[in-house]
């Protein structure tokens, strides 16, 4: 999801051709101007007045809403913790706060039915050495800074008295997870000699989670993170001796010799060359369960081991759980898992089984407007392999069973009007033309987003239909929009990213990259999904300088948006910062999670 991955070409490139504000605050921040309002009249009850595109360092939503920061980079988590000073961290300092560069949230209400309390589950999917550190601190306390400024945290958050969501400081609810904490595994990989290491043997543990981006809820009220891009972690992939584990270190981007983090030179695990298999044990799946503060999380090898962006949960008709991923990449595939199970509404505690007995399956599209889900099991091109090795090196498994290489898929939203599955295609810079299908153009700096109807509404079936339901960027013909299934044009939106729905089935998108695409600040942006206003998006707020809008997330009333602000100031340093969020004018910018509201307390939508 951040800018620094290379849009790598997938090795099917060289099969051939396929388808052809008012000022707000909070707490010590309450002077701040965090937000700004758009000029313009009050919202009417049941929509908002469109914010126009922004290149300043401020977040914009519409006038008759309002912003509160509810939890930035350093806050304490614990009673105990003295107040954040980035001059002083270090990591056991750093693991008792609030993490870096926030991006997928989940709100799990304490209650059933009630929004006003609850546990708020976000992901810190990188580290940006530059945006944390001045020059003097010493490289091992670096790392264990950095080490625990991954992971997650959840966080105690509640109404408070003046009716605003803040954190609770110091609750027993609240905990951290980061790149130590032990993690079992489960699955076809569980105990495969690809997952044993000289620190693990059995290859059942691992020590932490990292580079977790987008991630789900199951119903089972469980919170699944996606370890993202975890080749970046990693150094010395041609010093593994044997060659066809390099090919396929190769095949997940890992670096020949030194990777983007400085990992290898403290700690071994991350040398390739000394724990050539410690790499497969990063990039799955994780479930935790929030409300058990240090229970034990478990990475989920039936799902399959990619850069998991995604991991949206749903039932399939006869009760099977689906969970949707993509492979955030240029030229990867769009996943789904259907367990072989159904889960009994009588034993939900019970659902965690079904992430570990199930069939994961890649999609292949028509340029017909239909698609298929092709099962990854040991059958055909995949007679010689084990369930565990497809599980591990999923990319080529699924290279071997022709499946359709996307303008990188990212986050995959179920509608909860009609199931309708909308996924995210942010950008194929690369794509040398278009595929005459789902992706349509070549080089696509803008993206698009997909829609997906499962064969009979359920989604457990094997085949569906496809159609485009936004083309970003004003490089489209509109009037090939209806006879080609393309959706309305968006001139004005590029790199589409997160998504969300509100409770009356309004798709929520967030993007990633609109600096680089089209010159304005990434921006969340609203489309119906049914109705005369179908596919039309508008925009809702803009970020500050440098930042990703992420994770939108919203209250089960339908009343509150939480929202990630990642990485603002991206691409300046810690002491020359190219943005100030969530202070104005003075101070270092921090990542950030934020709650948006309506100011006549009506729901989003």
């Amino acid at each position: 999801m951040h800018k620094r991955r290379p849009d790598q070409p997938s090795l099917l490139d060289l099969a051939g051709a396929r388808l052809t504000r008012r000022q707000l605050g909070l707490g010590a921040l309450a002077a701040l101007p965090l937000a700004r309002l758009a000029p313009g009249a009050t919202a009417p009850r049941d929509g908002f007045v469109e914010v126009p595109p922004s290149s300043d360092d401020a977040l914009v939503v519409p006038d008759g809403y309002r912003c509160d920061v509810v939890a930035s980079w350093g806050d304490p988590i614990g009673a105990e913790a003295a107040p954040f000073d980035w001059r002083t961290l270090d990591g056991a300092g750093q693991a008792a706060r609030f993490g870096f560069n926030c991006d997928f949230n989940a709100f799990l209400p304490f209650e059933p039915g009630r929004s006003d309390a609850g546990l708020l589950c976000t992901n810190h999917e990188y580290t940006s050495a530059s945006e944390m550190f001045a020059a003097d601190v010493p490289p091992a306390r670096r790392h264990e800074v950095e080490l625990a400024a991954h992971g997650l945290s959840f966080l105690h958050v509640e109404r408070g008295p003046n009716g605003r969501f803040r954190a609770v400081r110091g609750s027993p609810h609240s905990w951290r997870v980061t790149a130590r904490t032990p993690m079992a595994f489960d699955g076809p990989a569980a105990g495969h000699a690809l997952l044993r290491t000289t620190e693990d043997p059995r290859g059942e543990r691992v020590f932490g989670t990292l580079g977790n981006c987008a991630g789900g809820v199951t119903p089972w009220g469980t919170v699944l993170s996606c370890e993202e891009n975890v080749h970046e972690y990693f150094a010395n992939r041609d010093a593994v001796d044997d060659e066809g584990e390099r090919a396929l270190l190769v095949r997940y981007g890992f670096f020949a010799a030194a990777g983007l983090y400085s990992f290898a030179e403290h700690s071994p695990r991350f040398d390739l060359a000394r724990e050539p298999r410690e790499a497969n044990r990063f990039g799955w799946v994780v479930e935790f369960d929030p409300r058990q503060p240090g229970s034990l999380p478990v990475k989920h090898t039936a799902l399959g081991r990619f850069k998991h962006e995604s991991a949206t949960v749903g039932l399939a008709d006869d009760g099977r759980v689906v969970v949707y991923s993509g492979d955030d990449e240029a030229g990867e595939y769009l996943y789904k898992y259907v367990s072989r199970a159904a889960l009994d509404p009588a034993r939900p505690g019970a659902g965690q089984g079904l992430l570990a007995d199930g069939v994961l399956h890649v999609a292949r599209f028509g340029a017909d407007g239909q698609g298929e889900w092709v099962p990854l099991v040991p059958t055909g091109p995949l007679a010689e392999w084990s369930p565990a090795r497809i599980a591990v090196h999923t990319r080529a498994a699924a290279d071997l069973v022709g499946a359709t290489p996307m303008d990188r898929p990212e986050d995959i939203e179920i509608s909860p009007l009609d199931r309708r599955v909308h996924v995210c295609l942010t950008s194929h810079p690369k794509r040398a033309s278009g595929d005459g299908g789902p992706n349509p153009r070549a080089a696509n700096t803008r993206g698009q987003v997909l829609e997906l109807v499962e064969h009979g509404g359920d989604l457990g079936a094997g085949r569906f239909s496809w159609s485009l339901f936004i083309v970003c960027g004003d490089d489209v013909d509109p009037s090939r929009a209806e006879a080609g299934g393309r959706g309305p044009a968006a001139a004005a939106m590029a790199r589409p990213d997160n998504l969300a729905s509100d409770r009356r089935g309004n798709l929520w998108i967030s993007t990633d990259g609109q600096p680089a695409a089209i010159g304005t600040n990434d921006a969340v942006w609203v489309a119906a999904t049914s109705g005369p206003a179908r596919a039309v998006p508008r925009r809702f707020a803009t970020g500050p300088i440098g930042c990703e809008l992420t994770g939108p997330e919203f209250t089960p009333d339908g009343r509150t948006l939480f929202l990630s602000i990642q990485h603002p100031g991206e691409g300046g340093g810690l002491l020359t910062p190219t943005s100030h969020w969530p202070h104005d004018g003075s101070g270092i910018p921090r990542p950030s999670v934020v709650a948006i509201e309506r100011e006549d307390g009506a729901p989003f939508g």
